[in-house]
Formats: structure tokens, C-alpha cells, sequence
């Protein structure tokens, strides 16, 4: 009975342990970020929402050292005004985004990791892009090519320092490649083709 105790006291307390490394190493909140040991590297999993910006200026704040998010399951954002505003505080801040070896990334993911200064992969990894609807059963290629509507995606990109050109292009692509409840995953070809790595 005295070993059984002992055991199971024992095994308690390894879980409390790792459970309490785990937490120490989560971004605030431990929504989306876990920091990695080195302080330097963050892994980030889950959907952008509302307080993913406000969450992002404290991680930075706790760990100003960061220079790599290591992207796995994103599948987008609800919340796209927040989506730019963390872009362009990652790429302002110098910091790097890699996909995870297996890591699926779409619509708003990959506007986010459009924002690392330098983007990199694993292995078997996916870019899926789409077109966005106005919650009114409109979507973005049913306005015309000279609509304002389109103006904040083409500037989120041309504020990350992509060219006119390319933000134009690359935009306009996502929108035509799959309609906003579908998505479209990015060949190798259209990978090299609008340079998302370097």
C-alpha cells in the first residue's frame, strides 16, 4: 500500500511539475504563443481574434528577445483589422515566421506570415488562401477592380514593404483562387511565383 502511495504521489507530482513548466513557457494567456525556453522563440497555434494584438504587445513585452514565430495550426482570423495591426507589429519589431513541419495556414495565417522578415518551412506544410465576404453575401471579387473595399489588404502588404505591384497582385490572386467558405491551398509553383519564402 506504502509503494502504491508513493507511486502515485509521485507521478502527481511530475505532473504539477511539467504542467507548471508548460504554463511558465505560454505567451500571455496561453491562447496562441508558448515561448520556447530560449526566450528568443515562440510557436504559435490557433485562431487571431480580438485581443491577439493586445496578447502579442505583451508576449513582446515579456520577451522582448524574440526572433522567430514557428507558425502550426492557424487557420485564419476573425478579427482582420487586429490581423494587420499584429503583422505589422511583428514585421516593425524584425521578427522572423516559419512554418512547422505539418503546419496548415490560411486566410488570415497567411497574412501573418507574409509578415516575417524572413519566411521559412518544414516539411509538408500548407498555404491556403480565399476570398472574404462582407457578411452580407457579398465577396470581395464581386466589387470592382478600382473599389475601395479592396484598399486595406492591398496597403496591409505595401505597409509590410511589399511592392505595389505585388501587393496588387497577390491580393487579387487570394480573392480569385477560392470563394470566402472554401479554400484554396497554394501550389509549389504559385509559392516561388509571389516569393513567400526567402
Amino acid at each position: 500500500m506504502r509503494t502504491f502511495q508513493s507511486t502515485f504521489v509521485f507521478i502527481l507530482i511530475t505532473v504539477i511539475l511539467f504542467a507548471c513548466q508548460d504554463l511558465e513557457n505560454m505567451g500571455p494567456k496561453g491562447q496562441l504563443f508558448m515561448v520556447d525556453t530560449d526566450g528568443k522563440t515562440a510557436t504559435m497555434n490557433g485562431e487571431i481574434q480580438s485581443n491577439t494584438l493586445s496578447e502579442f504587445n505583451e508576449l513582446l513585452a515579456s520577451y522582448p528577445n524574440i526572433e522567430l514565430i514557428k507558425m502550426g495550426d492557424v487557420p485564419g482570423s476573425n478579427d482582420d483589422e487586429v490581423n494587420f495591426k499584429v503583422g505589422q507589429a511583428l514585421r516593425k519589431s524584425g521578427i522572423n515566421t516559419h512554418l512547422l513541419d505539418n503546419a496548415e495556414v490560411a486566410s488570415g495565417g497567411v497574412d501573418l506570415f507574409l509578415a516575417g522578415v524572413k519566411r521559412t518551412r518544414g516539411s509538408n506544410t500548407k498555404l491556403g488562401v480565399h476570398s472574404w465576404s462582407d457578411g452580407d453575401g457579398n465577396e470581395a471579387s464581386d466589387y470592382p477592380l478600382s473599389s475601395s473595399e479592396h484598399q486595406s489588404n492591398i496597403g496591409y502588404y505595401e505597409d509590410l514593404g511589399y511592392s505595389a505591384q505585388w501587393a496588387s497582385d497577390f491580393y487579387f490572386f487570394t480573392i480569385n483562387a477560392a470563394s470566402a467558405d472554401n479554400i484554396h491551398w497554394m501550389t509549389e509553383e504559385e509559392i516561388n511565383q509571389f516569393n513567400i519564402l526567402n
